[in-house]
């Protein structure tokens, strides 16, 4: 049967059917030929996936992020990166890196992040004499911060199929993030020098203040959310909730950029992003109760084991396998279907779970800025008028700069457990 499971996916997916939509077809198709099993246990495993409270966060979350997109606050991010970095050469490169870490703390998604601030210095750093295809990459590769910096939404989704604490999931992704933003402000600085690229004005003390006090309230949110968790104040979907909230009270009272009647389209498309991450986690669980039932993922990590016992080792060589499957499966996609069967395998060499959650995560997010269908890609290409080939180049120095870092936190696991 599990033959026929995946023969039918990749089959679905090299046709072009959405992932969601493959995962449950090839569910179908595997338990009506090839076993006994009644056809009904599919709609039950579907709603048995979706039937966890902690998934109530994944809604909230968007809505949240949606609220502080509306209520524009990248422009205002975009000007306290520009206080604290736009001085140093690369000046609006590095104001990219800043804001993008600062945005996906709010937003918790690469491309949100990316279309927002991209749509922002993109235009400046080309009127600047920033090669077009160079200020795609920097966009689309700080961009991934979104999905890296908590609150994570992928985090939620890893916390849930893994059945590990999301709280300890956000403060263990906090200093990874922080080592990644650092690399690629260092790639930035390089390539600033290199090509003649230098910093922006210092902003006046009058306008800096400005700058702060303003952009300061959009920065509170994250901290709320996790002071919150770690202070054991609310669950990290409690949390969620408040953080709507939060934005709520911030756009439409404070920098009012948000009206009555805007909250209706955020809703909708807040719904709309929920029913796909839904569905694809209900298809997902489907697919995971086959091949958990034809005892794929101890085959699979016996078959590992008999190379080799060393958890460093299996580290590298699951690396390997994140990078490849980034590269053509989206986020959600990858976790659910490699979670379960490697969630085995660092059982049995004695990973921690957390550390291989955000080990994961950061892995899967360089798949958002690598062809051929890295989705940040194809954003920063139409932000830039560049062809997405030109970015991918581009893009080498930063993937460079992931992978760095994804070896340290290898070498040094240490380093991702270290405050919980």
């Amino acid at each position: 049967m599990t033959e026929i499971l995946f023969i039918a996916l990749f089959g679905l997916l090299l046709l072009g059917v959405p992932v969601a939509f493959a995962l449950g077809i090839a569910s179908v198709v595997a338990i009506h030929f090839a076993s006994p099993i009644p056809l009904l246990i599919i709609p039950q495993k579907l709603f048995n996936g979706l039937n966890s409270f902690p998934f109530l966060a994944i809604p909230l979350f968007l809505l949240a992020g949606n609220i502080m997109a509306a209520a524009q606050i990248s422009e205002r991010l975009v000007k306290l990166a520009g206080l604290a970095l736009g001085r140093y050469p690369g000046g609006l490169a590095q104001m990219s890196t800043g804001a993008s870490a600062f945005f996906g703390a709010i937003s918790g998604s690469a491309p949100a992040t990316t279309s927002a601030i991209g749509s922002i210095l993109i235009p400046s750093m080309k009127e600047r004499g920033y090669s077009p295809s160079f200020a795609g990459a920097v966009v689309a590769s700080s961009g991934a911060l979104g999905l890296i910096i908590p609150p994570s939404l992928t985090m939620v989704i890893y916390g849930t199929i893994a059945d590990v604490s999301i709280g300890d999931l956000f403060i263990a992704g906090i200093l990874p993030g922080v080592f990644i933003a650092l690399a690629l402000g260092c790639v930035n600085y390089l390539l600033a020098k290199k090509n003649g690229l230098a910093g922006e004005p210092r902003v006046p003390s009058v306008g800096a203040r400005k700058v702060m006090s303003e952009s300061g309230l959009a920065l509170i949110m994250p901290l709320i959310i996790l002071g919150g968790i770690y202070g054991g104040i609310f669950t990290p979907t409690e949390s969620a909730a408040i953080a709507c909230l939060y934005g709520l009270i911030v756009g439409l009272f404070i920098y009012r950029s948000i009206t009555l009647k805007s909250l209706g389209p955020i809703f909708v498309n807040t719904a709309i992003s929920s029913a796909v991450v839904m569905y694809l986690m209900g298809t997902a669980n489907a697919f995971s109760y086959i091949i958990t039932a034809e005892q794929l993922p101890q085959a699979v990590a016996m078959s590992i084991l008999e190379i080799s016992s060393n958890p460093t080792l299996i580290m590298f060589m699951i690396l390997a396998l994140l990078l490849i499957a980034g590269t053509f499966l989206d986020n959600v996609a990858a976790l659910v279907l490699l979670v379960p069967t490697l969630g085995t395998l660092i059982a049995a060499v004695g990973i921690d779970p957390i550390y291989f959650g955000v080990f994961t995560v950061i892995a899967l997010a360089v798949g958002n800025f690598t062809p051929p269908v890295g989705l940040n890609l194809f954003i920063a290409a139409r932000l830039s008028g560049s062809r997405i080939e030109d970015i991918s180049k581009s893009a080498l120095p930063y993937i460079g700069a992931y992978l760095v870092v994804l070896l340290g936190l290898i070498l040094f696991p240490k380093v991702i457990t270290i405050f919980i």
